[in-house]
């Protein structure tokens, strides 16, 4: 039976099989980048729409020009 790994021994571990992934998938790397930045910029309008006033569904279907 294996024993199980320290919380030390598991960084290393990803520290050093990190770069290998990387290296043969830059792609995933990029995904995880731009998830990332997506969050942060979700997370920021969500804050600044908590500070505003609300605003009525049928404005704002009006200012992207859709009907209802």
């Amino acid at each position: 039976m294996a024993t199980p790994a320290s919380e030390g021994q598991l960084k290393e571990a990803i520290k050093s099989a990190l770069p290998e992934v990387l290296a043969e998938n830059p792609e995933l790397f990029r995904g995880i980048i731009e998830d990332v930045v997506e969050e942060i910029g979700l997370a920021q309008a969500i804050r600044e729409g908590l500070e505003t006033d609300p605003v009525d569904e049928e404005e704002v279907r009006r200012i992207l020009g859709e009907t209802s």
